[in-house]
């Protein structure tokens, strides 16, 4: 049975995530941070294994991926799907405000990928896929840190899919678009609107959109897929 490591997956995307990948028959673990009624509720609900972790702190990260790897016996899919915004002028940002997010959106892949690489390389495969955002590739005013942290994602997909690739690791990379997630909480009816009216398919995403995207990507019919960027966004921002 293929297995998969999804991080951030108690909620939104990352939960639906996990429910289609243990739908498409992988065996799933994945982690969280403070969401744990929701973590217990998607386990239960899966069957995927719950692991709680601070995926930005690189030794809570190896003590996860341990675990991880005690249950499933080894990883064939990474899903970095952990992340956080933060909304407001940059000149309002504190030091600690622009850590956190470029810690939760950015460094914990780096330290997810460094611990779950060596065992693909050893096997010579795997699916590594990071969840960017369409800021990452075109900007966000008042969303300057959660911009630059997920355009350095979809850089460190291209690159390390370069440095990969010759152990027969894919890596990828997809960027959202506007998709209703609690991360929309601070957005009117009205602002909400406005962006589905932008959107050339006339509506908002769906985390099931994104899920659907990632479980391409895993496929085998993905195998010839690598360092590639590509939005589930409705053409939004095209």
């Amino acid at each position: 049975m293929k297995t998969a490591l999804i991080t951030g997956g108690s909620r939104g995307i990352g939960a639906a995530i996990v429910r289609a990948m243990s739908e498409n028959g992988y065996r799933v673990a994945f982690c969280y941070k403070a969401s744990q009624d929701a973590a217990s509720r998607l386990a239960h609900e899966t069957g995927a294994i719950a692991i709680p972790c601070d995926v930005t702190d690189s030794r809570q990260v190896q003590s996860m991926v341990a675990a991880a790897l005690g249950q499933l016996g080894h990883i064939d899919v990474l899903v970095n799907n952990a992340g956080v915004a933060w909304q407001g002028l940059i000149t309002d940002m504190t030091d600690d405000d622009w850590r956190a997010v470029l810690d939760t959106s950015l460094t914990a892949a780096f330290l997810t990928c460094r611990e779950t690489l060596p065992g693909m390389i050893s096997r010579r495969g795997g699916r590594i896929i990071n969840i960017s955002s369409i800021w990452g590739r075109v900007g966000a005013s008042c969303e300057a840190a959660y911009s630059a942290a997920k355009a350095g994602l979809i850089g460190l997909t291209k690159a390390l899919a370069k440095e990969v690739g010759p152990s027969g690791v894919t890596v990828n990379c997809l960027c959202p678009g506007v998709i209703q997630t609690d991360m929309l909480a601070c957005y009117t009816p009205a602002d909400l609107s406005a962006l589905a009216d932008e959107t050339p398919l006339c509506r908002l995403g769906t985390p099931e959109d994104v899920a659907a995207a990632v479980c391409w990507l895993a496929d085998d019919a993905a195998a010839f897929v690598t360092g590639q960027v590509i939005g589930v966004d409705g053409g939004f921002g095209q």
